[in-house]
């Protein structure tokens, strides 16, 4: 206990700093999903305080993020629209799909596969980021031109035969489950069917409007008549706020962008008393359970998410232990991925239990904790607390903010959230392939099917099939490198014969590795675990590279860290029989000769020796 509050004044700084910034963002992504407001931010207040409470990364922060928001958003459209439309019908079902979300995460940890989270290879995770910026920037562009599809009356008015349709189709449902025979009563349909209110048809046309130009293809459908029925006063907020939020950055990081945009343009917004679109009212009391979680269960209304809710919960792994990973980086510390996993799925179950959200690690939050000086789980915990303070004192306050604001904050986060570092890479990756007569890189084609599957049609089949190609490649690429390399056997972890010659007096300034097999996604931590191993007295580092047969895109990633991270502590690395394939994936990216130029890569030790006899000096 003593050792928790051990940093008590750094981690309150860090907690109020990231629940500041958690802020804006919470909104955002309650307003998006369909849920309203107080959705995300209830989903930020719980899921931050037990996740760090209970989680296994010390200066995670964890709420609602935008690749959970993104699959939460399609499976809140899909339930409400099996609901006829309706919310507050939906919302039992609804939650209850993320409180067994949560409970599965409970389950994944307890059953310890939290490690097994590394075997995602970089390009399907590449992939999926894209794929979620690119989803909120489709679905983000209508609210940022003022059009909702389902006040275009024109356009709603195009729904209604289907919408008769659908009412005559329940009608029939109702009769069958009622027991009667519709051909011998035919004047019961009749009559039904006569009492059916033009209310009833405009709101199941609406409905049907809403599905139409739901998700990133109905966004694209939309944006021609959104073109023609632009609110110019929204559009202007939207883009102040992005204006905002990328200038501010150039004045100073120290204060949120994203927050001073939000006050800003929703003070002007208020102040000269503009007629714009404000976000659902946020409830100012303490939350209260949603007892119709359990009240109004029914196993027939679940039933058909139960992969869905699975599916949400491993995507919140991933999402969580990513960025622990960026935690670990930071910090120099180790997580515990089981812990963590069951510390979000306790969060997310109770999140639920009130209404909100569900969430994950959030990066960019969990850097300002730790840059603001968070240490330990209490930075998490009292950065929920201080969103329950801001709603609890600001609530009608921020009711007010315009939700053109809240789309251009959602904007920009779609733009940063994108893998820019992945897209660059796509004309230097070595093309290892054949499609036809077209010659393309494995990775890049494991890419973008994940970004056009994610994109336009379903996020969690998406990284499925992205995982089986590169399973399958990989298994190939393995394979052929085996089969030319058969008679090397593995090798313990021990000096090998050549380095008996290896100048004694030296053995303290210069560490030898043996990097021995692929690098690639699945042994990417314990390579990059290599500096973790160099005793403080190295100042060079010779890496042996002859039975590395073969470099990923991940694993090119893990060396070009790992080599940054020497570089900064002055240790010089040495590369000997460096191989073909490695060396032109690390030629590609400037690897060599930014890190290791060209006179620091050895054909055999018997080189390198020389060059250490020359060059490095017994200080021990």
């Amino acid at each position: 206990m003593k050792k928790l509050f051990s940093n008590i004044k750094g981690d309150a700084f860090g907690g109020i700093t990231a629940g500041i910034v958690a802020l804006p963002l919470a909104l955002a992504f309650g307003v998006s999903s369909g849920l309203g407001p107080s959705a995300g931010l209830y989903g930020a207040i719980f899921i931050s305080f037990f996740a760090a409470l209970f989680g296994g990364t010390n200066t995670q922060i964890s709420g609602p993020t935008a690749p959970m928001t993104a699959v939460s958003m399609i499976i809140i459209a899909g339930i409400i629209a099996a609901n006829d439309g309706d919310v507050s019908k939906a919302l039992p079902a609804i939650l209850t799909v993320f409180l067994l979300a949560g409970l599965f995460q409970i389950g994944l940890g307890l059953i310890g596969l939290g490690k097994y989270i590394r075997y995602i290879p970089y390009p399907v995770v590449s992939g999926f980021m894209t794929a979620i910026g690119v989803i909120i920037l489709l679905t983000q562009i209508l609210p940022s031109l003022g059009y909702y599809p389902k006040e275009d009356i024109v356009f709603v008015e195009t729904f209604k035969p289907q919408a008769e349709e659908v009412i005559l189709e329940n009608i029939l449902k109702e009769e069958a489950g009622e027991g009667i025979l519709v051909l011998e009563n035919f004047e019961e349909t009749i009559k039904r069917a006569e009492n059916i209110a033009p209310e009833d048809i405009l709101k199941e046309s609406q409905t049907l409007a809403a599905k139409e130009t739901s998700g990133a293809l109905g966004a694209i459908k939309a944006i021609p008549r959104a073109l023609q029925n632009i609110n110019l006063l929204e559009l202007l907020l939207a883009l102040g706020t992005i204006f905002i939020i990328y200038g501010f950055k150039r004045i100073t990081t120290k204060i949120p962008s994203t927050l001073v945009a939000l006050v800003v343009v929703s003070g002007i917004a208020v102040g000269f008393g503009l007629d714009y679109r404000t976000i659902q009212e946020i409830p100012s009391g303490i939350p209260t359970i949603k007892w119709e979680i359990f009240s109004g269960f029914s196993l027939n209304s679940i039933s058909p998410y139960i992969f869905t809710a699975l599916t949400l919960s491993l995507l919140g792994a991933i999402d969580s232990l990513l960025t622990s990973v960026v935690a670990d980086n930071m910090t120099k510390t180790k997580h515990k991925p089981n812990k963590e996993l069951v510390g979000q799925g306790i969060g997310n179950s109770i999140a639920a239990l009130f209404g909100g959200l569900p969430g994950a690690g959030a990066t960019i939050r969990t850097v300002v904790n730790i840059n603001a000086g968070g240490k330990t789980k209490i930075s998490g915990m009292i950065a929920g607390i201080m969103l329950l303070v801001i709603m609890l004192g600001l609530g009608p306050i921020a009711s007010k903010i315009p939700a053109a604001v809240l789309a251009g904050i959602l904007i920009t986060v779609g733009i940063g959230v994108m893998d820019y570092k992945g897209l660059k890479a796509i004309p230097s990756l070595p093309k290892d392939m054949k499609l036809g007569p077209i010659k393309l890189s494995s990775e890049v084609l494991i890419m973008i099917v994940v970004l056009i599957l994610s994109t336009f049609w379903n996020l969690v089949y998406a990284v499925g099939i992205g995982l089986v190609i590169a399973s399958l490649m990989f298994m190939k690429k393995i394979g052929d490198l085996t089969a030319e390399r058969s008679d090397v056997k593995s090798l313990k972890e021990e000096s090998w014969p050549d380095e008996g010659q290896f100048p004694i007096n030296l053995k303290e300034e210069v560490f030898i590795k043996h990097i021995k097999g692929p690098l690639f996604f699945g042994s990417t931590s314990d390579f990059q675990a290599l500096s973790l191993q160099i005793p403080n007295t190295a100042k060079t580092v010779i890496m042996r590279l002859g039975r590395m047969q073969y470099m990923d895109q991940s694993g090119l990633y893990a060396m070009e860290d790992m080599l940054q991270d020497l570089k900064t502590k002055n240790v010089e690395v040495l590369f000997v029989n460096l191989l073909k394939q490695p060396r032109y994936m690390m030629e590609r990216i400037d690897i060599i000769p930014d890190f290791i130029p060209k006179e620091h890569i050895f054909k055999s030790f018997e080189e390198c020796i020389i060059w250490v006899k020359r060059n490095i000096k017994d200080t021990v």
